[in-house]
């Protein structure tokens, strides 16, 4: 889901660093062994100080987290941590601190322990609107649609009607209330002339109009999100509509200019795939190195399994293989593409049990998608 241009954002965006960590050993002093993301509007030039200042703790922050989300380059979650490194797990840290530490856990897709914290610090600080919109964005996230709402609720008693109405509207599309959604964010739009507004709202409008089976307003939508303002997240789900309608030349020019996170060069790879072009498999390769990398590492690869099911089903021809993963995936997260990439993987598996069960578990949860449609 998209992320509200509000003080600084929850992240709920997969994706991971754009480059291994093997040493590298030019063989000229004018080789180039790394391009940077060309998207960053925010790039921090360091780390913060270990002085225990709050203030430029919270800057530092939210630089960093703000690199993060708009190149997918997870080295940034890790430099959040840093500035906030003396605060970091404190019971008695400042409310805004806390905030922002749930927010890198967010990143980093411990949705648990982000949401403990969030918990915590909203109990101290129960007007906190930041905090609010964090823990709703983590329930719909579960797919706890009635937990969501009241937390919008508190967006709104913390005054920032425009944002809870959003948070409302959202929660709301994905219980099926399209039309009420639609009537909604239009009406937000008219009344905002801020780029970074419109872009957001368009993008939620977007999300909305494709879960009520209306995809070329959702293509609309989402192009005018863009052309507001560039964002990482949009131009994904743009592909994401583009591929699953047949538009693969079309996606794959929304691909190139981004940053080449993992997230994007699957879908590079299937694009390429699906044009017969056969510099897919090189970037298949790189996504094997980037697993294995890491597995060395020790990360805990279950929380990247939404992008691991769409290689298996995309690229690895392993529907059920993708469906065991997207079926984990799922315990962790339960967006609408979760529901999606694991509905895609038991139909392609000819997994009739697994359709049927999938479909009961989306009606139990209250989300509504005709995605899920054959």
């Amino acid at each position: 889901m998209r992320i509200p241009p509000f003080l600084w954002f929850a992240c709920l965006l997969l994706c991971k660093a754009a480059h291994a960590t093997t040493p590298l050993h030019p063989s000229r002093g004018d080789e180039v062994i790394e391009r940077l993301p060309t998207i960053t509007r925010v790039r921090p030039t360091a780390v913060v100080s270990t002085v225990a200042d709050p203030v430029a703790a919270t800057a530092q922050a939210r630089a960093d987290i703000a690199t993060a989300r708009q190149t997918g380059d997870t080295r940034y979650w890790g430099r959040a941590q840093a500035a906030l490194d003396p605060w970091w797990d404190k019971p008695d840290a400042p409310v805004d601190l806390a905030i922002l530490q749930a927010t890198v856990l967010q990143g980093r897709h411990d949705f648990k322990a982000s949401r403990l914290i969030l918990q915590a610090a909203l109990r101290r600080s129960p007007g906190h609107a930041q905090g609010w919109l964090n823990l709703a964005a983590l329930e719909r996230l579960s797919g706890h649609y009635a937990d969501a709402l009241r937390a919008c609720d508190a967006v709104a008693r913390a005054g920032q009607n425009l944002y809870a109405l959003a948070c409302q509207l959202e929660t709301q599309s994905m219980q099926g209330q399209n039309a009420a959604a639609r009537k909604g964010f239009s009406q937000l739009l008219a009344g905002t002339q801020d780029p970074a507004q419109t872009s957001w709202l368009q993008s939620l409008l977007a999300e909305s109009e494709e879960r009520a089976g209306m995809d070329a307003a959702a293509l609309s939508a989402y192009q005018r999100s863009l052309q507001a303002e560039p964002d990482l997240y949009t131009s994904i789900a743009l592909s994401d509509l583009l591929l699953r309608t047949g538009k693969t030349a079309q996606a794959l020019a929304v691909l190139q200019p981004l940053p080449p996170t993992d997230a994007v060069l699957l879908r590079q790879a299937t694009a390429l795939r699906r044009l017969n072009n056969p510099d897919w498999k090189t970037l298949r390769a790189t996504l094997r190195e980037w697993n294995a990398e890491l597995a060395r590492r020790g990360d805990d690869l279950t929380l990247h399994g939404r992008e691991q099911a769409l290689v298996a089903l995309w690229l690895d021809d392993d529907a059920p293989g993708a469906l065991q993963i997207a079926r984990r995936n799922l315990d962790l997260q339960r967006e609408p593409i979760d529901w999606w990439v694991a509905l895609q993987s038991a139909r392609q598996a000819k997994d009739a049990a697994a359709v049927q069960q999938l479909l009961k578990d989306m009606q139990q949860v209250g989300i509504v998608d005709a995605r899920s449609r054959p």
